[in-house]
């Protein structure tokens, strides 16, 4: 049984006296805190993770589709240079398998479905003299990302300047054909999750740069791609293997579940009192694993310091919604299609062939992002479907109506998310706040996906984020 279905004892309140203190308190159940967790138990630290949820993963989830198998219904890719989240499938025993890309792609524009063999790393057929300024466009954007300090990208050449416009006033100022313009229109939201008016110049630069390894270093080409992509491979059994296995690994004693922090207090004898609704623990150290815009829901005593705060408040989160349509078979791969599809209307840009490996049934995945997410957000669950629906058919044709299922997370309505994969920088938030981004308060440690170094907003970036600030508290010790 994996331990996110165990019931654990939480109705009553428990202090930890002082004779029984506990070495660091991890706020956060997700991939980084579980990864701050493990290298901890590695080096015999004691700790507990504190989680609000009634489940360990945080924005990793999934789905179990009745009688065949798991669906993710959060984080899902794992890819070539993400060789934390690989090492880590790789020591639970959870196997890869690549995405199918087997067949044609389908571009729907101006209202025409067109079937195309992908040959240019995920860029649909258009004009050659759309493919020709796109191709302009990628590779400068390359160029420009690769002078990105990863580190410091404060300290970048001429970071005031990018960090001072958006990026879509930069693609503005690059691209002047339709097809072009409306490509990209769809690529930035399924990269960040925001508009292209969001993010500043600068701040997208650093996640296309964080793309890669100290090998292969970051393009944008590897966040659209596919094969040797950021889509390229997904996990046997569901991403959120990679939370429960992990969790059961280090223990149900060090893990409490629906247990929302509250308040975290710096007392006289220089240990933290953490106290949720039920549970008050003192701890040397604290690891906050979560996105900076939920820091905010915590009362500190002493406060954060102002810079802190400031930037907590100004990095929104992007908006983020996933649905799959359930099939008992994949047959758009009969009829020579490989699931991949681009679209220019309706709330489904995105889509990918999200069925199993053993190939027990069809899966079609289509993301929902930014203002697309927005629209619907107060929309009941029958409308979100039905829409869902025809962005689907749009692609596929009129077989998407024999789903026997469709599945949808909307990111943007948890609780304990509010929008996903990441919280995101717009104009002047890196160069006057980065610096704040990682930067431990007193023994108060930072972790999450934006705090990474590589990957930012993907699996890969959290599980490095929690290395990086175990080794931060094992140099304090």
């Amino acid at each position: 049984m994996h331990l996110f279905l165990l019931a654990l004892p939480l109705g009553h309140a428990l202090t930890v006296e002082p004779s029984r203190k506990i070495d660091v308190a991890i706020i956060g159940g997700g991939l980084s805190g579980l990864s701050t967790a493990k290298q901890l138990a590695a080096a015999k630290k004691s700790f507990v993770i504190l989680e609000a949820r009634d489940r360990v993963g945080g924005r990793v989830l999934n789905a179990n589709v009745t009688g065949k198998g798991a669906q993710e219904l959060g984080a899902a890719y794992v890819a070539p240079t993400q060789n934390r989240v690989l090492a880590l499938a790789a020591e639970l025993g959870l196997p890869t398998y690549k995405t199918y890309t087997m067949g044609d792609s389908t571009f729907y524009r101006n209202g025409t479905a067109r079937h195309y063999q992908d040959s240019l790393g995920g860029i649909p057929p258009v004009g050659i003299g759309s493919l020709v300024e796109l191709a302009s466009f990628m590779n400068e954007i390359n160029t420009l990302a690769s002078k990105v300090d990863l580190a410091a990208p404060w300290n970048t050449p001429n970071a005031t300047a990018l960090d001072s416009m958006t990026l879509e006033t930069y693609v503005n100022s690059r691209l002047f054909t339709s097809d072009s313009r409306a490509l990209l229109d769809v690529a930035i939201p399924a990269i960040l999750s925001t508009e292209l008016k969001e993010p500043s110049l600068l701040y997208s630069l650093w996640c296309i740069a964080a793309a890669g390894n100290e090998t292969g270093p970051g393009t944008i080409n590897r966040l659209i791609g596919i094969d040797g992509g950021a889509q390229d491979s997904r996990v046997g059994g569901g991403t959120q293997l990679l939370a429960t296995l992990l969790a059961e690994k280090l223990g149900s004693q060090n893990l409490y579940l629906n247990t929302p922090v509250r308040k975290v207090q710096l007392r006289p004898d220089s240990h933290y009192l953490v106290s949720s609704d039920n549970l008050t623990i003192s701890a040397r150290h604290v690891v906050l694993a979560m996105s900076p815009p939920l820091i905010n829901r915590i009362t500190f005593d002493p406060l954060l310091p102002a810079s802190r705060d400031q930037l907590n408040q100004r990095m929104p989160m992007g908006a983020l919604g996933k649905a799959i349509a359930i099939f008992p078979d994949a047959w758009w791969r009969r009829e020579g299609l490989n699931g991949a599809g681009v679209s220019d209307t309706g709330p489904i840009r995105v889509t990918y062939d999200n069925s199993p490996a053993d190939g027990s049934f069809g899966a079609l995945m289509g993301f929902i992002e930014a203002d697309e997410m927005r629209k619907l957000d107060s929309a009941s669950e029958d409308e979100v479907k039905r829409q869902i629906k025809q962005s689907f058919a749009n692609l596929f044709g009129d077989r998407v109506d024999t789903a026997t299922d469709v599945l949808v997370q909307r990111w943007d309505l948890e609780e304990f998310s509010r929008g996903g994969p990441s919280a995101f920088m717009p104009p002047g938030v890196l160069t006057q706040y980065g610096s704040y981004l990682r930067a431990p308060v007193g023994r108060i440690h930072f972790a999450g996906t934006e705090t990474s170094l590589r990957w930012i907003g993907y699996m890969d970036g959290a599980i490095s984020s929690g290395e990086r600030v175990a080794g931060e508290i094992m140099k304090k010790w």
